[in-house]
């Protein structure tokens, strides 16, 4: 006991003082931005106060200049460049000579980096949130679930884990290579070429940036033409940021554009992560294998949301609505696909109707939503199509939510939330990607039938099981071929930034967030060494040295049976050949030729 009092007083101390270091809050510059161009506060210029009525067909997916309106009211924002090959490539070239200078930085310069960002975003969140509804029609509360908790989520998972998986990984040297060392360590790629998505304007810069700076990277962003303004602000935090720290102001590019535009950053960086659809996903892998540039798509989804017979009802409800709402076209695409069980499918869909028919939709900085608008314009088209198409083939409308005050301009740019019942997989709602606030339900009988329901799709990003039985749904999970599964809950696999993300089939391939999404921004090198340098090398066995022994073979046959043989007296037997065979001298013949 003497012995151990003063180690438990000094452990004792130790986390004493580790608590009281945690009270003292870290020292972080703050970052000023300017948002004086940003900011609706009534007095706006003449020319930025119109009604911008955004032309139809493939003519609004060209041009010079990239037209940028609220969805929500239709109104008139301002316009950002198409930027050119030549362009993109001068651009590229800037980042790719500052990025040889980052390469060098340290994690504590990165750490604080990010710390800086952190700050910034959660003193200026309405701000944020604000500019992202503005540019893509979301509401706030979407826009502060999906755009700040999953950003600060993964700026706090970088600061706590991110520098452990990029320091040098020690491995097993095996039995051959007893005497070495070995590792994998995690170099920078060079430039990191990001082509995102509209639905998360300020998250889908964020996401890819943040980890591309933090493993030694640089990187050049293509954002969407649908959310090009609320892009241009967000690249200023990023580039306030970097100067507070004394970064190279070239390290990040955000570029606006259109197909030419992602095309010519897709030939000149060293990586590319595209987030969008699978028809664009093909063209930009069929635009890499040019120049065998590696890929990471995350393409569409046609989420499984499975609801078993011992659920509680209500609670599943409220969490099924919200699932489709963030599919439409505001926010991500979610469940797309419900399937619940027989025994409850009636209650279900009499709960989830009651909740779409007080879902109101109306521009939300206007007043008390719950459902912005469609992002992209015609898109209402497109999902009309589907509900028609299901409609045709016997399907029902059983329950839509309602408007509110919309302007005439707008109102092709919102669909009510919509259940639809007596699906089934003959109907393109049940196979093509909606994007959109559509909810079809459809039953099963049995947990095999399920799991062969949910796995009838091209998609296979993620899904929802739910079940009064965590085991019962953890199993029904583990058989449906996707990327990412949720056991009684829905997305909260994105909020654990530990965890990769991604899918299969056409909703992609390769990951990005957590460990395996760091790393994906890393060249990977496998490194041996000698263990013990200079006392033990490595040194060719005499009988295999040039010229080779006649009994270099036999020699090698030995080894092969000292080093994995089945039975430890196999082992030791050929051992003692081994050494034997190193102790005899036999002249160069190449190799002896065994005749048996």
């Amino acid at each position: 006991m003497a012995f151990w009092w003063p180690l438990l007083v000094l452990a004792f101390a130790y986390g004493i003082c580790r608590f009281l270091l945690m009270l003292i809050p870290p020292k972080v510059p703050s970052i000023d931005v300017d948002t004086s161009d940003v900011l609706d506060d009534g007095n706006q210029a003449q020319e930025n106060s119109f009604i911008y009525v955004p032309p139809r067909g493939t003519s609004q997916q060209s041009g010079k200049i990239v037209q940028c309106y609220e969805p929500a009211t239709m109104k008139y924002l301002g316009y950002v460049p198409a930027l050119t090959r030549d362009e993109v490539k001068d651009r590229v070239a800037k980042v790719r000579k500052a990025q040889k200078m980052w390469a060098k930085s340290s994690f504590k310069q990165r750490r604080l980096f990010l710390r800086i960002l952190l700050k910034y975003i959660i003193k200026h969140q309405a701000l944020i949130c604000e500019i992202s509804s503005r540019d893509t029609g979301k509401t706030m509360v979407d826009a502060s679930l999906g755009e700040i908790m999953t950003t600060c989520e993964k700026i706090n998972w970088l600061l706590s884990e991110g520098e452990q998986w990029l320091k040098p990984e020690y491995r097993s040297s095996g039995r051959s290579m007893l005497h070495k060392r070995a590792k994998v360590e995690f170099h920078p790629l060079g430039v990191i070429g990001a082509i995102v998505s509209w639905n998360y304007p300020f998250h889908n810069i964020f996401n890819p940036m943040l980890a591309a700076i933090f493993s030694g990277n640089g990187i050049v962003i293509k954002i969407s033409e649908h959310a090009s303004w609320s892009g241009c602000f967000y690249f200023r935090i990023i580039q306030s940021a970097l100067a507070a720290i004394g970064a190279p102001e070239d390290l990040v590019e955000v570029i606006t554009g259109f197909a030419e535009t992602g095309e010519a950053l897709v030939s000149s960086v060293d990586k590319v992560i595209f987030v969008g659809s699978p028809g664009v996903g093909k063209m930009i892998m069929n635009n890499a294998a040019n120049t065998l540039t590696p890929v990471t798509l995350e393409l569409g989804g046609k989420d499984a949301f499975i609801v078993c017979e011992d659920v509680d009802l209500d609670h599943v409800a409220q969490i099924a609505v919200r699932a489709v709402l963030q599919s439409s076209g505001q926010n991500c695409a979610g469940a797309e696909r419900f399937y619940v069980h027989r025994e409850i499918y009636s209650s279900f869909v009499s709960l989830v109707t009651k909740i779409v028919k007080s879902v109101t939709a109306g521009p939300p900085l206007v007043g008390k939503y719950d459902m912005g608008a469609l992002c992209m314009h015609e898109h209402s088209e497109k999902l009309e199509g589907l509900v028609n198409d299901a409609l045709d083939k016997g399907a029902e409308i059983v329950a839509r939510g309602s408007f509110g005050h919309i302007g005439e301009d707008a109102v092709d740019q919102y669909f009510p939330p919509t259940v639809i019942v007596n699906v089934n997989h003959t109907m393109r709602l049940m196979q093509e990607e909606a994007f959109g606030p559509i909810m079809p339900i459809m039953k099963f009988s049995s947990d095999e039938e399920v799991v062969r329901l949910a796995n009838e799709s091209k998609y296979g990003l993620g899904c929802a099981v739910f079940s009064g039985n965590q085991s019962r749904a953890r199993e029904i999970a583990s058989q449906i071929h996707a990327g990412v599964a949720a056991v009684n809950d829905f997305a909260s696999t994105y909020m654990c930034q530990s965890l990769p993300f991604g899918g299969v089939k056409h909703s992609g391939f390769g990951r990005f967030g957590g460990v395996e999404g760091l790393r994906a921004c890393c060249l990977v090198k496998a490194v041996a060494e000698d263990r013990w340098w200079p006392f033990v090398k490595t040194k060719i066995p005499k009988p295999i040295q040039y010229p080779v022994a006649e009994n270099g073979f036999e020699f090698q046959e030995s080894l092969v049976e000292a080093l994995y043989g089945i039975g430890i007296w196999d082992r030791l037997r050929a051992l003692v050949n081994v050494l034997k065979m190193l102790t005899e001298q036999h002249p160069g013949g190449g190799g002896k030729r065994r005749n048996d």
